[in-house]
């Protein structure tokens, strides 16, 4: 990057309103005093600092003209700012300070407001206004990228939301899958906001986007067995599905990485979309399905085998029947048969001998 500038905030000059009001007063006495050196002009008598001169009256009455023409320049120097937004000024291409602190300030009029972001829309909170309009260009929420001189050169200091598209990355098994990322962050340096990158808002937006492939590459969406998502060599559970919290934190920790540079903390970032891709959707739901009947199954012939098991002893402790292997394994098989079925059973009653 190039040298960095340092940030100078700006104290001491809010004092708008009494220069405003300076401003006015003089423009208007300059007003008056063109209405008098003009009567004065056309032959009428009026007295003017004691002398009633009409080369006097011509300088007076021309100095008034131009004042007039130019006595509003002044006016540019009022700055108004409100709570949690800031004005970096530069003079004839040199950072003089910013200023932070919501007031009515008076600075140099001969200052600019600098910020290279100010018509990027990334459709994010705070950042797009429906049908605003601004020195008469109507601006429409769905542009996400306009050029003009209408836009406000103001730069927001308020946590603000950027909710980047859904994005297609693959995982660390390489299924595809679908993601999206809202990242909560804020400028806490408005000069590298301004002046270390080209556009601190797109350059964000850009970030984000890396950071999440980045991330989402080195989980798999479930839990998948002899896989490392921390790098220390050893398998873990980790995943993106069981694991947002783990792999949102990393995911902001490499984009504040990324943007620290650029005068912008990021805040918070929240996973809020995971699915598969629409093409291995319907067969991950399969394999989702088969995974689920299988523990299922487990979890019922585990159960069934203990209801055998405890039926056996009871039969033993309570001695009222005598039972030989043959007989002891047809009673488990038909006891599983009816314990792990789908269906009920439909019981046989043998009227006659059990031999």
């Amino acid at each position: 990057m190039n040298e960095i500038v340092q940030e100078k905030v700006i104290n001491g000059h809010k004092n708008g309103m009494q220069m405003m009001l300076l401003i006015i007063g003089a423009y208007a006495v300059a007003v008056a005093l063109l209405v008098v050196t003009a009567i004065g002009l056309d032959g009428a008598e009026v007295l003017i600092a004691g002398a009633t001169s009409e080369g006097f009256n011509l300088f007076l009455f021309i100095l008034s003209c131009v004042y007039v023409a130019i006595g509003w320049y002044p006016l540019l120097g009022l700055k108004v700012l409100k709570p949690g937004e800031a004005l970096v000024l530069t003079l004839f291409g040199k950072y003089i300070g910013t200023l932070k602190e919501d007031g009515f300030y008076y600075v140099n009029p001969f200052c600019s407001a600098f910020n290279p972001a100010a018509d990027t829309k990334l459709g994010q909170s705070g950042d797009i206004a429906d049908n605003k309009r601004i020195a008469g260009i109507t601006i429409n929420s769905g542009d996400m990228q306009m050029t003009g001189t209408g836009f406000s050169k103001k730069i927001s200091l308020k946590v603000m939301t950027l909710s980047n598209s859904r994005q297609k990355v693959n995982d660390f098994l390489g299924n595809p899958v679908e993601i999206a990322v809202a990242v909560m962050w804020k400028v806490t340096d408005t000069a590298k906001a301004v002046f270390s990158v080209d556009n601190y808002k797109e350059y964000l937006s850009l970030q984000s986007d890396t950071a999440v492939r980045n991330v989402v590459k080195l989980y798999p969406y479930d839990v998948t067995e002899n896989v490392d998502t921390t790098g220390d060599g050893q398998s873990d559970d980790g995943s993106l599905r069981g694991s947002t919290e783990v792999v949102a934190q990393r995911i902001k920790d490499e984009i504040q990485a990324k943007v620290a540079d650029a005068g912008i903390e990021i805040v918070d970032a929240r996973i809020t979309y995971l699915a598969y891709a629409p093409e291995i959707a319907a067969a991950m739901l399969q394999r989702q399905q088969a995974a689920a009947v299988v523990d299922a199954r487990k979890l019922i012939v585990d159960g069934a085998v203990g209801m055998v098991e405890l039926a056996l002893e009871r039969l033993n402790e309570k001695e009222l029947v005598e039972l030989d292997e043959e007989r002891k394994a047809a009673m488990v098989s038909n006891l599983l048969v009816v314990l792990c079925g789908n269906h009920d059973a439909q019981p046989v009653v043998n009227s006659g001998s059990l031999y």
